[in-house]
């Protein structure tokens, strides 16, 4: 049964890597337009972990980096966000800490000591103890 469920996720993965590179290109196009807090929105929606897949979980990761990097107003950004993606933004500056890459890393710090100023430190439990929808 397990070698089923294997094939159903292997052809999930295969149509959420899709979905994945149509946002790629809609960030893309925002981040050429000037607008970083909407790539950042775009790059968020949707981006909950659905699949276990790591190649899906690294494609979005890709895009969301993308979008976290070109964020020059973390104070303003975080105003235009709604509060329901600070959960997942958290989830995604631990993984872009854990890279180890010295400019995402000071990024992720830079935007880290904002939100968690605004959204709290339930914010950052929550984001550490959801072991099930890891990105």
């Amino acid at each position: 049964m397990a070698g089923h469920e294997d094939f159903i996720e292997a052809e999930n993965a295969e149509a959420i890597i899709t979905r994945i590179e149509h946002k790629s290109r809609k960030i893309e196009s925002l981040l050429k337009q000037y607008k970083p807090v909407e790539a950042l929105k775009t790059a968020l929606e949707g981006s909950s972990a659905i699949t276990k897949d790591d190649r899906c979980k690294s494609a979005n990761w890709i895009a969301v980096h993308r979008a976290i990097m070109a964020i020059k107003d973390v104070d303003g950004m975080l105003a235009s966000l709604d509060s329901e993606y600070y959960d997942i933004l958290m989830k995604y500056l631990y993984r872009g800490l854990s890279t180890g890459d010295r400019p995402t890393c000071e990024q992720c710090l830079r935007i880290h000591e904002k939100l968690t100023q605004r959204a709290g430190l339930g914010c950052i439990l929550r984001c550490l103890a959801d072991t099930q929808n890891t990105v």
